[in-house]
């Protein structure tokens, strides 16, 4: 009796000393934790906000839009500043946690955006479990680095394939939306010959309420028409939800000035505007790179707190593309595998992005 007695004792003092150990290592990872603070070039409180899952997303938490502009959660103007992948069944290779964490960290990339081809061959249509999963890993990839996702319905005529976008955005908002990270962008581009009143508001009307099942406040992106161009045709029609932006998209030695005037006419009707896409060579993707547009444009989008993705990562042989033939789909691209696109935009993110 008295040998298992000791046997208690002694099992006892080790449970407590375990404890106690495990105790005291997880407060000092708090206290660690509660004292770092991001750098934050944008000049907002500096305090981050955890995702329901325990994520921080940088210094921004839950992004909504008021007036003309996206917000923080305490109402002060947000620019984000990132990347566009490419068409997700041509440059799947860089569909990758690795290629994310490479731009967040060496990029200072404050948002991705994860571009699921549709009704290309190879897309969505033709293949939908292996391409929703490429834009469930960019997804994961961004949760887990705190940096933002736009979801990219990458379509021309998606007002064809209403109910597939639904069923998608639908699974999308369902499996993510209690994340503040996300961000949903239901079509892409829509062409010239189509109406915003009588085809594209109806269209994102019927995806955002299938979002709205699922998700009440993460901000959705509504593509115009003619390339997403004609913010302007939106004005006194808009989408009657507090968190919806719209989207502007241009290339640089293709669309100057005429085409800042149109946005400038939306911006001045109080309409968020979000380029989810643009480069800095002719609207092809490919041809020259304009530096001088490209620097007005960035000033333009600067002035008007307008947030912006390059197009893009990939390695094609193309103007537009970030990297050279053959880079790796896992990051870590020395300056000798960026194209002089590449080298410009990265350039742009570092010395005005904060580091999240």
């Amino acid at each position: 009796m008295n040998n298992i007695l000791l046997k208690a004792f002694f099992l006892a003092f080790i449970l407590l000393t375990s404890c106690s150990s495990s105790t005291t290592s997880q407060s000092a990872d708090e206290e660690q934790a509660e004292t770092q603070e991001p750098n934050n070039a944008d000049g907002d409180t500096g305090e981050d906000t955890q995702g329901s899952q325990g994520t921080v997303v940088g210094a921004y938490g839950q992004l909504s839009v008021s007036g003309k502009n996206m917000v923080d959660q305490n109402g002060t103007p947000v620019q984000l500043r990132g990347m566009s992948l490419f068409w997700s069944q041509w440059m799947g290779q860089f569909y990758t946690k690795e290629a994310v964490r490479w731009l967040k960290d060496d990029w200072n990339i404050t948002v991705i955006r994860a571009s699921m081809g549709v009704e290309d061959p190879g897309g969505y249509l033709e293949n939908p479990e292996i391409e929703k999963a490429k834009i469930f890993e960019i997804i994961d990839a961004a949760i887990e680095e705190g940096i933002y996702v736009i979801v990219d319905w990458h379509s021309h005529h998606a007002e064809d394939h209403l109910e597939e976008s639904k069923i998608f955005f639908a699974e999308v908002a369902q499996k993510y939306g209690d994340q503040p990270h996300i961000i949903y962008e239901t079509y892409n581009e829509p062409l010239d010959d189509v109406s915003w009143a009588n085809t594209l508001k109806p269209y994102h009307e019927e995806v955002i309420n299938e979002i709205r099942k699922y998700d009440t406040d993460n901000i959705v992106i509504a593509g115009t028409r003619s390339w997403s161009q004609r913010v302007d045709e939106v004005i006194g029609n808009e989408i009657d939800d507090a968190n919806i932006m719209y989207t502007l998209h241009y290339y640089a030695a293709s669309h100057k000035q005429e085409l800042r005037d149109i946005a400038q006419t939306a911006i001045d009707a109080g309409l968020p505007i979000f380029v989810t896409e643009y480069g800095v060579t002719e609207y092809s993707g490919d041809g020259f790179i304009d530096v001088p547009e490209v620097n007005t444009w960035w000033d333009f989008l600067d002035a008007n707190n307008i947030s912006w993705c390059n197009w893009s990562i990939a390695d094609k042989d193309e103007n537009s593309a970030a990297l050279k033939p053959g880079a790796s789909g896992s990051g870590n691209w020395p300056e000798s595998q960026l194209t002089p696109s590449g080298q410009m935009v990265r350039a742009e993110l570092k010395a005005k992005n904060p580091t999240f």
